[in-house]
C-alpha cells in the first residue's frame, strides 16, 4: 500500500487530506481495528506490529501513513473507556474514526447525568475523515483533567492547518460550545494514562492496560523513521541516474562527494532504526505492568521517540543538502519527506532539548511533573 500512497501523495497535500481511496483499502486491510483486541472485535496484533506497518507506509506518504495511523491508535485507546462507551462505538463490528487532540485546552462541568464542555483544541489529526472526537478538558475543582467523547455532529471545525509539512494529515482545530456529554462518554485523564482504566476488565491479556503516553510517543515517531528509509530509497535511486551539470557527463554515482553523504545517511538511518526497536522491545516487555510500569522506562520511550525523528531529519537533511537543486520540486519525494520530517519535529513530544533533558532528570532521581508527557 505504500506505493499507493506515495501515487496520492501530490493529490494529499494539495487537499490537505487523505484520500478516501487510502481510507477505503486502510478500512479494508483491517488497519484500523489492528491494535484493537480481539475482544472488542480487532485484528488483537501487538503494537509493535502496528509500529512496522505504520512506518513502511511512510516510505509512500508519511503525512498519510501518520494520520492513518493515529486513527487506528485512536481506536486502541478508546478500547481503555467504560464498556458502554465501546458498545456504541464499536457497535456491528464498526471501528470508529476518532481524532483526539490531547491537550487540555477546553473546560468540562459536571451536570446532572454528565458534563457540559466547551473550547478549542489543537490539532485534530484525522478530523476530516471522523464519526467521533475525543477531547481533553479541565474540570474544576478535580485532580487533573477529563477526556470526553462526542459525535463529529456535535463540534464544528476550523480550518487552519495550512503547513509547508504533514498538509495530509489536516489536523484542524475542533471548537465545541456548551456541549452536553453523558457521563459514560467521559473518563479522568488520570485513569487514562496511569490508573486502571474501566476498558481493562473487558479486554483480559491484551494490551490494553499499556501506557499510553509511550505508546502514542512510538507510533508517532515511526512515520519519520519511515519517512527517512523512503528518502533514502529516492536518493540513491536518484543518484544513480543523476548527471552533475557543467561536467560533460560525469555520473553523480561516481563522486566521493556522493558515496560520503550516502554512507553517512545510511549510518544515521541504521542508528534511528536501532533505536526506534530498542525502545519497541521495551514497551513490549515492560508494557503489561500498567499503572506500575517504572518511570525511568516511560522516560527511556520518550528519549528514543525523540531520537528517532532527530535522526530521521538529521538524515534527510544530510541527503538534500547532496541532492542538487532539481530535489526541490514538489513533485520530488525527497522534497516531501524532507518537509514532513521537519514538521513532525516541532511536536511537543519531539522537541530534542526537552526530551533530552527530561531523560537527564528522571536518571539522576528528581520527579516528573506533568508536563513531561511520560
Amino acid at each position: 500500500m505504500s506505493g499507493r500512497l506515495a501515487a496520492r501523495a501530490r493529490d494529499a497535500e494539495a487537499h490537505r487530506s487523505v484520500p478516501q481511496a487510502s481510507i477505503d483499502e486502510a478500512a479494508a486491510a483491517g488497519f484500523f481495528a489492528m491494535a484493537v483486541p480481539v475482544s472488542g472485535g480487532g485484528g488483537g496484533a501487538s503494537l509493535g506490529q502496528l509500529f512496522d506497518v505504520t512506518r513502511r507506509l511512510a516510505h509512500g506518504c508519511a503525512s498519510s501513513a501518520w494520520t492513518l495511523s493515529f486513527l487506528a491508535m485512536h481506536a486502541w485507546l478508546l478500547c481503555k473507556f467504560e464498556p458502554a462507551l465501546q458498545a456504541e462505538l464499536f457497535a456491528e463490528g464498526k471501528v470508529p474514526m476518532v481524532p483526539a487532540p490531547l491537550a487540555p485546552t477546553g473546560q468540562a462541568r459536571k451536570v446532572d447525568g454528565g458534563y457540559r464542555i466547551g473550547g478549542r483544541w489543537e490539532w485534530a489529526t484525522g478530523v476530516n475523515h471522523a464519526d467521533w472526537v475525543m477531547v481533553n478538558c479541565i474540570e474544576p475543582g478535580a485532580m487533573g483533567p477529563r477526556f470526553c467523547v462526542l459525535p463529529i455532529a456535535d463540534v464544528t471545525v476550523d480550518d487552519i492547518w495550512h503547513t509547508a509539512g504533514m498538509a495530509a494529515t489536516g489536523s484542524n482545530t475542533i471548537v465545541a460550545s456548551d456541549v452536553f456529554v453523558p457521563d459514560h462518554r467521559t473518563m479522568a485523564a488520570v485513569y487514562l494514562k496511569f490508573g486502571v482504566a474501566p476498558g481493562d476488565a473487558l479486554h483480559p491479556n491484551s494490551n490494553v492496560g499499556f501506557p499510553m503516553s509511550a505508546a502514542l510517543a512510538l507510533v508517532a515517531a515511526s512515520p519519520a523513521l519511515g519517512a527517512a528509509e523512503g528518502a533514502l530509497d529516492s536518493f540513491t535511486a536518484r543518484m544513480k541516474s543523476k548527471i552533475q551539470a557543467y561536467t560533460g557527463g560525469a555520473k553523480q554515482s561516481d563522486a566521493q562527494a556522493t558515496h560520503l553523504r550516502l554512507g553517512e545517511a545510511l549510518a544515521t538511518v541504521r542508528a534511528a532504526r536501532l533505536v526506534w526497536a530498542d525502545a519497541i522491545a521495551l514497551l513490549e516487555r515492560e508494557g503489561h505492568k500498567g499503572n506500575s510500569i517504572g518511570v525511568e522506562t516511560l522516560a527511556a520511550i520518550r528519549l528514543a521517540s525523540a531520537d528517532v525523528v532527530r535522526m530521521a531529519n538529521l538524515a534527510i537533511n544530510t541527503m538534500a543538502a547532496a541532492a542538487g537543486a532539481s530535489s526541490g520540486f514538489l513533485d520530488s519525494p525527497l522534497q516531501r519527506h524532507l518537509r514532513d520530517v521537519q514538521m513532525m519535529r516541532g511536536h511537543v513530544v519531539f522537541d530534542w532539548d526537552r526530551a533530552a533533558q527530561i531523560g537527564g532528570k528522571i536518571t539522576l532521581g528528581l520527579d516528573p511533573t506533568p508536563a513531561d508527557l511520560l
